[in-house]
């Protein structure tokens, strides 16, 4: 026979452990419908920006919500939307009509005549005179031309005496020696792989269709490695010069590698990429993420090294002083305004970081040097980011833990001393965007040559990639960068090699 405790005070017990057991489980189910909106956020984000706040604010209640569902929802007239928040006036340029065409290209006439029958007068039967021309001007395109190169190296004999035997005429420098592949053809399918994104198998199908040219891809392939074995050797002296400043950005990203060890899938290797913002640009292939990759590359540097909060990049040598991105810190406050459109915390959080911002966009449009804005900084960013830390703490210290904004709060609160350390210095970036930037065509690569084909080649792909960013940062024409430098590098003297980086190659066409 089970005896039960009715007493007063064993009941108001049992209450409240229900009570505590109900806000535990509600929490998590809360927690988890968070989860589920930032999931539904991020697959349906490109459609979702035509929604206002009140339809995502409905349409993400629905956890089994569809893709065709939020193009419907976006496609409706504004008028059935509610109204849109006031928002600054945007100046807009003048716009002065249709933009001429270059005026470097070559124009080629097309004279269309008049039908035969508006020729004759209908009166006389006498022919009508030409008295001008409607005229409109069209871009024209054809497809690329190739043809065989047929080079010819003059050998002449002995004239009189038998030893002097025979002389050739030098082979000119070739990207793959003995190839039947001319250097401008290896860079172009270099470029419109890691400029254009174009994979090799695209090329080569186009290359049958459009030309009845037969090239398998590992021909092309191979080449466009063998050009990335050439560049490492100009990566190295970038390298060596940019890890001599004081200064310098880092980011990582994915890339799938095939290994023999894993059948059926990639193994996950890494680009981690190293670059001064507005200039030189280095990637370096790594198999893992591991702290071993920037430790070496980063061994002889000693200066200011700006990250996201990735432990990875905490004390990895002496003299390393780690500065922190603003905007990994604002970013989880807009995650956290998305899942709390209501909320006032996330949208007031970030107009105080639109208005660190705005500083930043006052020095840029003044113009300010390093000094100049150091100094707008220590007058406006300076009480602007104090308050910005005070408020978070409060805001913390209102919300329970594990909900996006304080998972937001947190990590902004944990990085703060690095967050700082702009202020102390107008030649640091308010954030590490610049890097960030350099990081897309790596993602937009991934996406069509869907993965590097070896260890080995990874390294060679990381040279390729940093030479096209470092040209596409320094306004540099890629084609006829590679055009100059690939074809001299393999005779070039590896004491010399920094004479023919992106940016010394700059400066000597200048001078």
């Amino acid at each position: 026979m089970v005896i039960i405790d009715t007493s007063p005070l064993v009941a108001r017990q049992i209450v409240v452990d229900l009570q505590a057991e109900l806000a535990r489980l509600t929490r998590i189910i809360e927690l988890k419908d968070e989860q589920i909106k930032l999931l539904n956020f991020r697959l349906f984000g490109p459609k979702s920006e035509k929604l206002s706040s009140a339809q995502m604010s409905l349409m993400l209640t629905e956890i089994s919500l569809q893709a065709g569902e939020v193009a419907q929802e976006a496609d409706r007239p504004q008028a059935q939307k509610d109204p849109p928040l006031p928002q600054a006036k945007q100046l807009r340029p003048n716009h002065h009509g249709r933009a001429p065409l270059p005026v470097h290209l070559e124009r080629r006439e097309e004279i269309i005549a008049c039908c035969p029958a508006d020729c004759q007068c209908v009166q006389c039967g006498a022919e009508r005179p030409v008295i001008g021309y409607e005229t409109r001007e069209e871009l024209a395109w054809q497809a690329a031309t190739f043809w065989v190169r047929v080079v010819k190296r003059e050998k002449r004999g002995s004239h009189c005496l038998d030893e002097q035997g025979v002389v050739t005429a030098a082979a000119p420098a070739q990207i793959v020696p003995k190839s039947k592949l001319s250097n401008e053809l290896v860079i172009e399918v270099l470029a419109q792989k890691y400029q254009q994104h174009l994979p090799v198998y695209r090329q080569c199908a186009t290359l049958a269709e459009n030309h009845q040219i037969e090239l398998s891809c590992k021909t092309l392939t191979d080449a466009v490695l063998a050009a990335g074995g050439l560049l490492q050797a100009v990566v190295r002296a970038q390298a060596a010069e940019m890890v001599a400043r004081v200064y310098l950005q880092a980011d990582e990203t994915p890339v799938p590698c095939q290994v023999p060890e894993k059948t059926g899938h990639n193994h996950r290797a890494y680009m981690w990429q190293y670059s001064v913002p507005g200039g030189p640009v280095v990637f370096d292939f790594q198999m893992g993420r591991g702290r071993a990759g920037p430790r070496e590359f980063l061994k002889h540097f000693q200066g200011k090294l700006q990250s996201d909060g990735y432990a990875v990049y905490d004390d990895l040598a002496e003299g390393i002083v780690s500065v922190g991105c603003l905007a990994h810190a604002r970013r989880g406050f807009v995650d956290a305004a998305k899942l709390a459109p209501h909320d006032p915390l996330p949208a007031e959080v970030l107009e105080r970081f639109g208005r660190l911002y705005a500083v930043e966009e006052q020095a840029r449009q003044a113009g300010l040097g390093a000094p100049a804005r150091q100094q707008l900084r220590q007058q406006q960013s300076v009480p602007l980011l104090a308050e910005l830390q005070a408020r978070l703490v409060e805001i913390r210290q209102q919300i329970s833990p594990g909900s996006k904004l304080a998972q937001a709060c947190d990590y902004a609160l944990r990085q703060w001393s690095r967050l700082e350390e702009y202020l102390k210095d107008g030649v640091l970036e308010i954030d590490n965007n610049w890097c960030e930037g350099a990081m897309r065509p790596i993602a937009l690569g991934r996406k069509n040559w869907l993965h590097i084909g070896s260890e080995q080649a990874g390294p060679k792909v990381a040279a390729i990639v940093s030479i096209v960013e470092t040209c596409r940062r320094l306004g540099i024409n890629l084609r006829q960068y590679l055009n100059d430098v690939l074809p001299r590098l393999g005779d070039w003297p590896a004491k010399r090699v920094a004479e023919l980086t992106p940016t010394a190659w700059k400066a000597a066409q200048k001078s």
